[in-house]
């Protein structure tokens, strides 16, 4: 028996850790499996099976995550390679490191992300948010709705806009200390 395989999870552990996951809404990048490691691809093959099997609701990151090959590998002369790792998580721009998809404070605005864009492969720096003093009101829901309803959050899907990102701000109001959180819609 090889060392490696004395620190192999057990098929149950693997499948016990992605229902949490799933059922308790956990981000799958944040499973407790070392990027690469035989655990973490399995981690992900068990997630689109049991998402397949039992129909799960999936935050957008992770279903964008899980159509990738994300887990699986394949064997180029004598050496296994990942073929999608999320290894893009952070890039630069402007010669300066930035991570990805996470809306900070600050900035010419109110907020700011960093995304890549799909068509050209550069990072792009978007600014949104009121200057002018106004505070996020994400405690009234007569507010969010008529937020929502303005925006036409529903139908905001290109990640290149302030509009996707303002809409999707309660997501991560907690990382922002914001108060409030959930979802527009």
């Amino acid at each position: 028996m090889k060392i490696q395989e004395l620190y192999l999870p057990q098929p149950q552990v693997i499948t016990e850790t992605v229902s949490q996951h799933l059922t308790n809404k956990i981000s799958l990048l944040e499973n407790p499996f070392r990027m690469y490691s035989e655990g973490w691809s399995a981690f992900f093959r068990e997630a689109r099976r049991q998402i397949v099997e039992n129909q799960f609701d999936l935050a957008e990151n992770d279903r964008e995550l899980l159509q990738t090959d994300i887990g699986e590998w394949v064997t180029i002369g004598e050496h296994q390679v990942p073929l999608d790792v999320p290894v893009l998580l952070e890039l630069t721009y402007k010669g300066k490191k930035v991570q990805l998809n996470r809306p900070k404070r600050g900035g010419s605005k109110k907020f700011y992300v960093y995304v890549r864009n799909p068509k050209t492969g550069n990072v792009k720096k978007i600014s949104f948010g009121d200057t002018t003093g106004l505070s996020v009101k994400l405690r009234d829901p007569k507010r969010r709705a008529s937020f929502a309803a303005r925006h036409r959050c529903e139908q905001a899907n290109d990640k290149m806009t302030a509009r996707y990102w303002a809409c999707r701000l309660p997501r991560y109001a907690k990382s922002m200390g914001l108060s409030g959180g959930g979802q527009w819609w």
